[in-house]
């Protein structure tokens, strides 16, 4: 269990072993500040994912596309991951990673892993550019959000409406204590926060956590600030969507979308 000096902790992890991490207390979150937001667990488990890759001598692939299934709650505990080869392959790859507690499986990602052919004169994107973090005032989630992982994101925000804004967040809190991680997986352990970035409905009024997270990446994170152009839509039937454009300061690199199960209060 987290002591109360995790609460100051400057990781969101450290590593007990190969497999095994404990979670600090900075992890809390939104919807139960007492269970774990799921957002670091998300980089964590693509840490791992490109640590196996990197062991195996397959460094040259790089994560283009990260789907993850949020099967349970996870209490601010130690947890295990599990890493596993489904496709293997010289210039793609499908891995999968399982994150568990006590022996329960709570999180799964599996991650297609795709070799690089340098073409700039093809890039291009045609989504909408978002005005910059300088351009964008401060704003915080904790307004909106208990839990002390919503404290730990420094985040810059402009609100069209309830449910559409462009937003920028990053942290100065490490995803694993003294330990080195890729943009990827730096930026996967932040983005599960779109959902909270501007909902349609204030959280005292209806419930809407996301069950699973689909990340289609074609550019290179920065390393600092990420971008996300947000729109959230709920169906009126207890199905929604939150999806983002992700951004860098160049412009647009990935879509990140969140399925959301909606419950009025």
């Amino acid at each position: 269990m987290p002591t109360p000096n995790d609460a100051l902790a400057t990781a969101y992890f450290k590593r007990l072993d190969a497999a095994r991490f404990e979670a600090t207390a900075r992890v809390g979150g939104g919807w139960n500040p007492a269970e774990q937001h799921i957002a670091p667990a998300l980089g964590l488990l693509v840490h791992a994912i490109e640590s196996d890759r990197d062991r195996r001598g397959q460094g040259h692939l790089r994560v283009a596309r990260v789907s993850c299934e949020i099967l349970g709650t996870l209490p601010i505990a130690a947890v295990d991951i599990e890493v596993a080869v489904l496709r293997p392959g010289r210039t793609i790859e499908l891995v999968e990673a399982t994150l568990s507690h006590a022996g329960r499986a709570a999180v799964l990602v599996r991650a297609w892993l795709m070799q690089e052919y340098p073409a700039p004169a093809l890039a291009g994107a045609a989504f909408e550019r978002i005005a910059g973090p300088d351009a964008l005032p401060p704003w915080s989630l904790a307004e909106l959000w208990p839990g002390a992982f919503v404290r730990s994101v420094e985040a810059r925000r402009a609100q069209r409406e309830p449910g559409r804004a462009a937003s920028w967040v990053r942290t100065d809190v490490a995803l694993i204590e003294a330990e080195a991680v890729s943009p990827v997986a730096r930026m996967m352990g932040l983005v599960d926060v779109a959902n909270g970035l501007t909902p349609r409905v204030h959280a005292d009024h209806a419930a809407f956590p996301n069950l699973d997270l689909s990340a289609h990446l074609f550019g290179d994170p920065d390393p600092d600030w990420i971008g996300l152009d947000t729109t959230v839509a709920f169906g009126g039937n207890g199905l929604g969507l939150t999806h983002s454009v992700i951004h860098g300061r160049a412009g647009a690199i990935g879509v990140v979308s969140q399925c959301l199960t909606v419950r009025p209060r």
